[in-house]
C-alpha cells in the first residue's frame, strides 16, 4: 500500500534530496573547521566569516572557498604533513628505531669511553645487544 502513495521517482527524488542536504552540512562544517583553525585570522576576521556564513549561507560558504581555496589547500597539507610526521616519530620511538645492535653497541662503547661504565659491563651490554 505504501509503494503505491509513494512512487519509485518521489523516492529517488527523496534520496537525492537528502543527499545533497548531506553534503551542505558537510561543507558547512569544512569551513567553519577551517575557519576556526586559521592561525593568520584575527578573532573579528573569524567572526565576520562566520557571521556572513550563518546570515546568507549559500552565499557566504561559496565566496570563502572561492577566495580561500588555495590557503584551505596550504593548511590540509600542512595540518596531514604535521601529522605524518608525528606518526613517523612515533613509530621510530617506540619500534626502537636506534639502529639496531650497533647503534646500542655504539652507546656502551661511549659510556665506556667516557667512564660511565667497566669494561665488564660494556661486555654485558653489548652481550645482550647481540642476543
Amino acid at each position: 500500500m505504501l509503494a503505491v502513495s509513494y512512487p519509485f521517482l518521489d523516492l529517488m527524488w527523496t534520496m537525492l534530496v537528502f543527499f545533497l542536504w548531506i553534503m551542505w552540512i558537510w561543507l558547512l562544517f569544512t569551513v567553519f573547521a577551517d575557519i576556526f583553525r586559521r592561525h593568520d585570522l584575527s578573532g573579528w576576521g573569524k567572526a565576520g566569516w562566520l557571521i556572513f556564513a550563518i546570515l546568507l549561507p549559500f552565499l557566504g560558504v561559496f565566496i570563502y572557498l572561492i577566495t580561500q581555496n588555495v590557503g584551505m589547500t596550504e593548511r590540509n597539507l600542512e595540518r596531514s604533513r604535521a601529522q605524518r610526521d608525528q606518526f613517523d616519530d612515533y613509530v621510530r620511538t617506540t619500534a626502537g628505531g636506534g639502529g639496531g645492535a650497533a647503534a646500542e653497541i655504539d652507546k656502551a662503547k661511549q659510556l665506556l669511553d667516557s667512564g660511565a661504565i667497566t669494561q665488564a659491563e660494556f661486555e654485558a651490554l653489548k652481550q645482550k645487544a647481540l642476543a
